[in-house]
């Protein structure tokens, strides 16, 4: 198919459109470490306390160095994954019941609702208590964290699934597994990639919460090292390893989403 020259014009300023947001974002983070770096430096801040950029790379060159970052890295991505996989996986299985039952939908709301207003956090003794001090526990922790705002965002979806089509298919008889394979999951393509797109993100913050109560390695344990022996630039850096994973992981979803589409 041969584009006007409308056409052509609109995509040339669309892309010069974002290649000047990209090229903006990068200017102010680049000013802003800049402008910390110098602060830092010149003691007009207390580096002590807020670190400087280069500190922190070469804190982070030093750990990579010396295995620790790749160890505590893979730690917390393992459980991330772990407890994403978990996560969606028990979120598609009820919503499909909440979409299937309207007693079970009527049922477990209550319950949805005063869970999801529950500090996860305060579950944390008794996490380490039922489960044990080890992975168990911060990979519960990540689940408890994410699972409400999933089961809820994907049920939703399906109940707002286009209900002429779900009579067309009726009217040819199918029945509500057929209706449930055929149109209301594939409809709800989009939903459920961005439930696992805000997933991906609340795992890994989960993680980091379950690390800070029961772990001995992962990033959320080098992060509350840190801090108790007063390395300010080890909990820094740490916390810039933490940005970087949640990108990494928040891309890799995208990508899929771009390779399903």
């Amino acid at each position: 198919m041969t584009m006007s020259e409308e056409q052509k014009r609109f995509l040339k300023r669309y892309k010069l459109e974002k290649i000047k947001v990209k090229v903006m974002q990068l200017f102010i983070g680049l000013v802003f470490c800049l402008v910390w770096e110098i602060l830092g430096r010149l003691s007009v801040i207390n580096s002590f306390i807020t670190s400087y950029p280069s500190l922190i790379i070469k804190t982070i060159y030093d750990l990579l160095i010396s295995g620790d970052l790749i160890h505590h890295l893979l730690v917390s991505t393992g459980e991330t994954l772990a407890a994403f996989v978990f996560t969606l996986t028990i979120s598609l299985i009820v919503s499909i019941l909440i979409y299937s039952s309207k007693t079970f939908d009527r049922v477990i709301d209550p319950y949805l609702t005063i869970f999801n207003s529950l500090p996860k956090v305060a579950l944390g003794p008794l996490l380490i208590i039922w489960v044990g001090a080890n992975t168990k526990s911060v990979i519960l922790m990540a689940i408890l964290i994410s699972i409400i705002v999933s089961i809820e965002s994907i049920s939703i979806g399906f109940k707002n699934t286009n209900k002429n089509m779900i009579k067309i298919m009726k009217t040819f008889g199918a029945s509500r597994w057929q209706i449930l394979k055929l149109v209301v999951v594939p409809s709800n393509y989009k939903v459920i990639i961005n439930s696992c797109k805000m997933n991906i993100g609340l795992c890994l913050i989960g993680v980091v919460m379950g690390e800070f109560l029961s772990s001995k390695a992962g990033i959320g344990y080098l992060i509350l090292y840190g801090s108790q022996v007063f390395n300010l630039t080890l909990v820094m850096s740490g916390i810039v390893v933490l940005l970087i994973l949640s990108i990494t992981l928040y891309s890799i979803v995208s990508l899929i989403e771009k390779h399903l589409d």
